[in-house]
């Protein structure tokens, strides 16, 4: 391992390696796509996610950038761009770790053990911290929504809406006004 690039494709292979879905981006080895499974005994076991992985040139020295494609509901997680805030990750890394660490350790203690205090979804820090049942109950809406397994979880990406039809009608108070095909408008 003497150069960056013959590490990136060690790592690459390693986590191909370990049963782990891998699709490579412009076929090459610096951006790809991970498949991921939530870790067992959490609110997101069950649930596949789709995560993109960009090598830095100076990988691994520096950092792999890692973000959830696929939608998640997590404090820390930005909720819009996927984006991960991972101390782990983002400020100790260190060429020790390799790609595996990333998705059997540092993901999966993301998901165990979120942290309210350090938030990506404001939103999500403050039902966690305000309304711990309720929190629970969006995580796992999420998942059935978007991180179903088989059901191309990647194509419910975190820039992308759902229809009125798979959100279903708890938010929408004008159900009066929806229109029924045969039917015509008043």
């Amino acid at each position: 391992m003497s150069s960056p690039s013959k590490r990136r494709e060690m790592d690459m292979m390693k986590l191909m390696m370990s049963d782990y879905k891998v699709e490579t981006i412009n076929d090459g080895m610096q951006e790809f796509f991970v498949e991921f499974n939530g870790p067992k005994d959490s609110l997101y076991e069950g649930g596949v996610w789709k995560i993109r992985v960009e090598l830095p040139d100076a990988y691994p020295y520096k950092s792999p950038s890692v973000g959830f494609i696929t939608k998640i509901y997590h404090p820390n997680v930005d909720e819009l761009s996927g984006s991960v805030c991972l101390d782990v990750i983002n400020q100790t890394w260190s060429p020790m770790f390799d790609l595996v660490n990333v998705f059997e350790t540092f993901l999966p203690q993301l998901l165990l053990y979120p942290n309210p205090s350090d938030p990506l979804n404001g939103e999500a820090a403050a039902l966690m911290m305000r309304d711990r049942p309720t929190y629970e109950l969006r995580v796992k809406e999420y998942c059935e929504k978007y991180a179903k397994p088989g059901e191309g979880s990647e194509d419910k990406s975190s820039d992308e809406e759902l229809s009125e039809e798979e959100y279903g009608s708890d938010d929408n108070e004008d159900d009066d006004d929806v229109a029924i095909a045969g039917n015509p408008d008043p």
